[in-house]
């Protein structure tokens, strides 16, 4: 064991003993493959014979915006389909005559688009889908468009009603043929889980109607209302399929078979967006806390503890996969666990 992964490992153990998550995977690594990887805690405090494993299934929560939007996108992107810097309504009739229609799919992945910054789907449109779908389609803006960059879940919700429209595909079928399948990504899938896999998932928040942690459901609200499938949230994924997506960004000929987006997406991707705009943007990434967007480290969060991180200057990446919310919903402990193993894992 080298000294950064033992104090890699010093560190993951001493958020299970503060009870800043029940236990903890990570790996990092470069184009080459994984230069080290690990496991502390269990899974579920309830059952601590159970240790967490490199195929412990979790929900990678905000991840899903990367994993499943973010990839569609750029595969529309690449082929053709989705010009950056056109207004919604020149492409998206459902959206023509309505304030989103003025936006760019560039506003939304740089969270400038001016759109409502809380999703709040059911108290504001009810429970029926196609009612949420035109209520988030139709809403007025919050700001003009390329005012200020200020983080929302409906960026991502929008986007993958853009991708379905574009593709003919619901998001889940989209995500799958363009990017898990050819990656091999055969431990990743929209949830609910099917029988059998929750048994091997990290359980997250505790459900209130049924008094137990939710394991192999969406702990985001918004996607157990939209049946488990849209671009907030929803994803489930493991530590060997988020290697493999990440190495790919880094050096597309370690794919087998490649995906619907390119290099040419990640580099667009992984530049600064935003101008003279704070907080710095690339598109859907942004760069790690306390690192110069000169350096590249760029990084991306899910809410129920998971983190990745990709640098392609240093030509390295790193995984952090926690299911902190089983205990909490506050951003500490787990921001300074994750600033510290970023440091460590990458620089």
């Amino acid at each position: 064991m080298t000294p950064s992964t033992d104090r890699i490992r010093q560190l993951l153990e001493g958020g299970v003993r503060d009870k800043a998550y029940p236990g903890a995977v990570w790996a990092f690594g470069d184009a080459g493959g994984t230069l080290a990887s690990g496991s502390v805690g269990s899974p579920d405090p309830d059952r601590p014979e159970q240790m967490m494993r490199a195929d412990t299934v979790f929900d990678v929560a905000s991840l899903t915006k990367i994993l499943a939007v973010w990839s569609s996108i750029g595969a529309l992107w690449t082929d053709g389909a989705l010009p950056l810097d056109a207004p919604l309504a020149s492409i998206w009739p459902e959206v023509d005559g309505h304030p989103l229609g003025q936006v760019t799919a560039r506003n939304l992945l740089t969270h400038t688009a001016g759109v409502p910054l809380r999703a709040q789907l059911k108290n504001l449109y009810g429970t029926d889908p196609a009612a949420i779908r035109a209520g988030v389609l139709h809403e007025a803006l919050h700001r003009p468009p390329g005012e200020a960059v200020e983080y929302t879940d409906r960026a991502a919700l929008i986007l993958g009603y853009l991708a379905e429209h574009l593709s003919g595909q619901p998001l889940d079928q989209l995500a799958q043929a363009r990017t898990w399948a050819p990656l091999g990504m055969t431990g990743t899938r929209f949830g609910p889980l099917p029988a059998g896999l929750p048994a091997r998932c990290a359980p997250t928040e505790l459900d209130q109607d049924t008094g137990a942690h939710l394991k192999g459901t969406a702990h985001d609200f918004s996607a157990r209302l939209l049946g488990g499938v849209c671009g907030i949230a929803g994803v489930f994924s493991v530590l060997d399929d988020l290697t493999v997506f990440l190495r790919y960004l880094l050096d597309p000929a370690t794919a087998a078979h490649r995906p619907g987006f390119g290099p040419e997406w990640t580099e667009e991707s992984l530049t600064v967006q935003t101008g003279s705009l704070e907080p710095v943007r690339g598109l859907f990434w942004h760069p790690a806390p306390g690192t110069d967007p000169a350096e590249q480290t760029w990084v991306h969060y899910g809410f129920t503890g998971t983190g990745m991180w990709v640098s392609p200057k240093l030509g390295t990446w790193a995984v952090l996969l926690t299911n902190k919310l089983y205990f909490t919903r506050d951003r500490e402990p787990l921001t300074s666990i994750r600033n510290s193993f970023r440091q460590l894992a990458i620089g």
